[in-house]
């Protein structure tokens, strides 16, 4: 396929409601979002950069230099036949992972347009439906935060997560588990703990979380295999796994029991894809995170929530849960059973709003083919 034209847009959406986890308050984002052009098709991938580099060493400005100044470049004088081609295509560029994976899934999204099948289908998904859990954020005060979770679990959600941190940990476990002992609860620690914390972490084995997420350093492997020899608790890593030689590694050492795949730290749909295949080839379960995404980034989520391994609920949630008013339509929406239908639909399976997006767009640049 020939790329013709790709659009940048930085998006500026509020959130409904702030977010809190270790890092901080997430009030409103700032988001990068591409748009692809192709013998009449049309596609489009988000960037889940942050607006600072404290979930990984991206954000959206420095996303923005490296689309526009190595990656579009690339891709504009390229002839690819699918998304799978992008990574070789990148392959000079180091790291970067979540500027690539924007481009590389729009072009998925492109693929399963030209092949006319759903971006599910394309991606060798199988489920019709995906069970569907929430991430509440760390709130002003305990009260606050039963209030969320009543919300949620009245809303059908099948599982909970509570973002957590040293001072918001224990005694917020017991007080969720007295009142709800057997909802499926699970907490993220954002890297938050140190191993001199163990003592402390396995004294949650009794709250029978599903998960402690990424407890330890963002980049460890080896601590994380010594903290879950010391609890009984399942230790999900997340920002830790970068690619399929992460995995792999990790898996081998016994750094934990879970991956949390977002498809935009690893670089887009085929390393997902791989670390998918690597973890289910260890028995180990799989499921799909968010980032605050707009519908764009969630109508990837859903797609890629569909292959077989991703057995867990995942924070694929309701567009309302995040947004006033979403970019796509429909907007994502949960049913009361906690699951989300995946779209058969050709391509994405929703559309993009694009008097919403202009809307709201608040720096673009576009891009042709150069011509021979």
């Amino acid at each position: 396929m020939k790329i013709e034209a790709i659009h940048l847009r930085e998006l500026n959406m509020p959130l409904a409601h702030p977010f809190e986890t270790s890092f901080g308050v997430t009030t409103s984002r700032r988001i990068l979002v591409v748009e692809i052009e192709s013998e009449g098709f049309t596609a489009w991938g988000e960037c889940v950069a942050g607006e600072h580099p404290y979930f990984s060493d991206e954000m959206i400005d420095t996303a923005w230099i490296i689309t526009e100044t190595e990656l579009v470049p690339r891709l504009l004088k390229a002839d690819i036949a699918s998304g799978r081609d992008c990574p070789e295509l990148f392959a000079q560029v180091r790291g970067h992972r979540m500027a690539k994976a924007a481009l590389e899934n729009a072009i998925w999204d492109l693929d399963a347009q030209k092949q006319k099948v759903s971006l599910s289908k394309l991606l060798g998904g199988t489920r019709e439906v995906i069970p569907c859990g929430v991430s509440i954020g760390i709130q002003p005060t305990p009260e606050k935060l039963m209030e969320k979770i009543a919300t949620e679990v009245a809303a059908g959600y099948q599982r909970i997560k509570l973002k957590c941190k040293p001072g918001w940990d224990t005694n917020i476990f017991e007080m969720v588990r007295e009142r709800w002992p057997d909802i499926l609860l699970s907490c993220d620690a954002n890297s938050a703990y140190q191993l001199s914390d163990a003592e402390h972490i396995a004294g949650w084995d009794k709250f029978k979380l599903l998960m402690i997420e990424q407890p330890l350093w963002y980049d460890d492997f080896f601590f994380h295999a010594e903290l879950q020899r010391r609890i009984k608790t399942d230790i999900c890593l997340d920002e830790c796994i970068r690619n399929q030689r992460d995995a792999l590694a990790a898996l081998e050492l016994g750094s934990g029991r879970i991956i949390n795949i977002k498809v935009g730290r690893v670089g887009g749909f085929t390393e997902a894809i791989a670390i998918h295949d690597v973890a289910q080839s260890f028995g180990i379960a799989v499921w799909c995170g968010g980032m605050l995404e707009t519908g764009i980034g969630r109508a990837h989520n859903i797609a890629l929530s569909s292959l077989p391994n991703f057995s867990l609920p995942g924070d694929v949630s309701a567009s309302k849960r995040y947004w006033s008013q979403d970019v796509i339509e429909p907007e994502v929406t949960v049913s009361s059973e906690g699951t989300i239908t995946v779209p058969t639909s050709v391509g994405r399976g929703y559309e993009v709003m694009r008097e919403r997006v202009e809307a709201i767009t608040v720096r673009r640049q576009s891009f042709t083919r150069p011509t021979a």
